[in-house]
């Protein structure tokens, strides 16, 4: 039984060792490499970029109030839609005491003035009736008694303003009401009720009271590498993705090329804006689609070409300033590749133009076929 088992355990070693023989043998065999094939098409190429911005109004309005003062009221909140003239707060005036103490001195001077004239004028008037002062005296002193009331009111409201912000003779144009100076949507109010407001003067820009812009009228504002702005041109079809919107595209019009670059990450590029044309029912305030500041990708074609011969780039060969591929010469049994120079064109990335060295009757060889057996080497 020993001398059974000792051949038997010698006849499995034998064959696990010609097995292992056998198997590195096959290993070592020189494989066949196969190549994918490609038949040349006639295809619409186009080279298109993506350009990065945002979305913003073309015309964005700061309200500002014409008095100093504190916000008592607020009308409007941010997205709501406001017309030209709409009153988006209110404001109590805080007057200066300097111009309040000027303002007071002159309706007393100016009644002082008017009660000394209405005296002028009555005894003027009695000399008149008396036929004892001429016509044209007694006109000049009526003409001296309506300058000395126009005086009155006029210090009156004078006071008015400085003390309340608004006078009887003014009330519908108060300049404690801040009204939009626009149509269109409140993209921000970056003030509350009670909070100081200051006008705009010499030495200070004043107090914006909210941000209006009209929302119909959006352009795209991007940058763009040096390289690719000599492609462009005014008045270019672009479309426009949002990122906020991956559904829907807009339309949009390059309108500007900046004539000057600036340095970005140590590229040089060229700021471009293009009018994005709004569909009716993606105004935001109105169906909330839209909204200034959204992140956006525009898409332009710097150029195209229509049924033109073309192959897959990873087919050719790039040497120099030549280029070659690798045209089907043997039978199916026995597969010969002879290299021929082409020359090409317009590149999508994915497809090339080739205009000259190829016909849709050829077979151009491609890149290497990869099995999962060669993945696993």
């Amino acid at each position: 039984m020993k001398k059974y088992s000792k051949l038997i355990i010698a006849a499995i070693i034998a064959l696990i060792f010609i097995g292992t023989f056998v198997f590195l043998w096959q290993k070592s065999q020189p494989k066949e490499v196969v190549y994918n094939e490609f038949t040349p098409t006639m295809e619409d190429i186009q080279k298109t970029t993506i350009i990065t911005g945002k979305i913003e109004p073309r015309n964005e309005v700061n309200i500002k109030p014409q008095i100093s003062g504190i916000i008592t009221q607020l009308l409007k909140e941010p997205g709501h839609y406001v017309q030209a003239g709409e009153v988006i707060a209110k404001v109590k005036v805080i007057p200066d005491m300097g111009q309040l103490s000027s303002a007071e001195s002159r309706v007393r001077l100016a009644d002082i003035n008017l009660k000394q004239a209405q005296v002028d004028f009555n005894r003027v008037e009695n000399l008149h009736n008396q036929k004892l002062i001429s016509d044209d005296e007694y006109d000049k002193s009526q003409q001296a008694l309506k300058q000395a009331k126009e005086e009155k009111a006029a210090a009156v409201d004078a006071l008015q303003v400085v003390r309340d912000g608004v006078s009887k003779s003014n009330a519908s144009a108060s300049s404690t009401l801040i009204r939009s100076t626009i149509s269109g949507v409140i993209l921000d109010i970056p003030v509350k009720v009670g909070n100081s407001v200051i006008l705009s003067n010499t030495f200070n820009d004043g107090t914006t009271i909210a941000t209006v812009a009209n929302m119909n009228d959006l352009i795209f504002r991007g940058n763009i590498d040096e390289t690719e702005v000599g492609q462009l041109v005014s008045g270019m079809p672009m479309k426009i993705t949002i990122g906020a919107l991956q559904d829907l595209k807009f339309d949009a019009n390059l309108e500007y090329i900046s004539p000057k670059a600036v340095e970005s990450n140590g590229a040089n590029q060229f700021e471009i804006k293009a009018a994005v044309t709004v569909p009716a029912d993606s105004v935001s305030g109105k169906s909330g689609t839209l909204r200034s500041g959204y992140s956006a990708n525009a898409e332009i074609v710097l150029a195209k070409v229509e049924r033109v011969l073309s192959v897959p780039e990873s087919a050719i060969e790039f040497s120099g300033d030549s280029t070659f591929v690798y045209v089907l010469a043997g039978s199916s049994n026995e597969k010969k590749y002879e290299r021929r120079a082409v020359t090409t064109g317009l590149s999508d990335g994915v497809n090339i133009e080739i205009k000259k060295g190829l016909s849709t009757k050829d077979k151009v060889r491609g890149p290497e076929v990869i099995t999962d057996d060669d993945k696993n080497d």
